[in-house]
């Protein structure tokens, strides 16, 4: 399964700029991979503008964000892993999202043997789920007058005469 967090802030970005607000997105610097001006990170962590004016050739992937910017009158290339945004918002009112930690997804390749052999509960053990109501039991639970009776689900009453 594919992380969320790309989808979310691709969705939140555009709709900030939608509203004509001003992205602005939170990058944990210290994550491999990660390409910012290191002079503008304070406590490993960087901010950065991600409005039209500011940046050029935005590219938002599934992978990474990437962008040309100018620090300081320099040009430089920007590279955030998706792991490493930790959130967007809007810099008018902090409207946005921050991301928490994802929990760490299958590999593909796994998934598809998993497709194959078909959706499993674990945590449902076969011999405990109960007769669909209504259901009669058969095999051991029947009664030697042939006539069977519920021996799992509801409790009910049978009036004898």
């Amino acid at each position: 399964m594919h992380s969320s967090r790309p989808y979310l802030a691709r969705a939140l970005y555009q709709w900030l700029l939608d509203n004509e607000l001003t992205p602005y997105i939170v990058v944990d610097a210290e994550r491999p991979g990660v390409e910012v001006p290191r002079q503008f990170v304070q406590n490993g962590q960087i901010v950065l503008n991600l409005s039209p004016s500011a940046v050029r050739d935005l590219s938002m992937e599934n992978e990474a964000i990437s962008f040309g910017a100018r620090f300081g009158g320099r040009p430089m290339q920007v590279m955030v892993p998706s792991e490493a945004l930790v959130a967007i918002y809007a810099r008018e009112n902090g409207v946005g999202m921050v991301f928490g930690h994802e929990p760490v997804m299958p590999a593909p390749a796994a998934e598809a043997d998993d497709a194959e052999a078909g959706p499993a509960l674990s945590s449902v053990d076969a011999e405990s789920e109960e007769a669909p109501e209504g259901a009669e039991a058969s095999g051991p639970g029947e009664e030697e007058d042939g006539e069977s009776r519920p021996r799992k689900g509801k409790p009910s009453l049978r009036v004898v005469k």
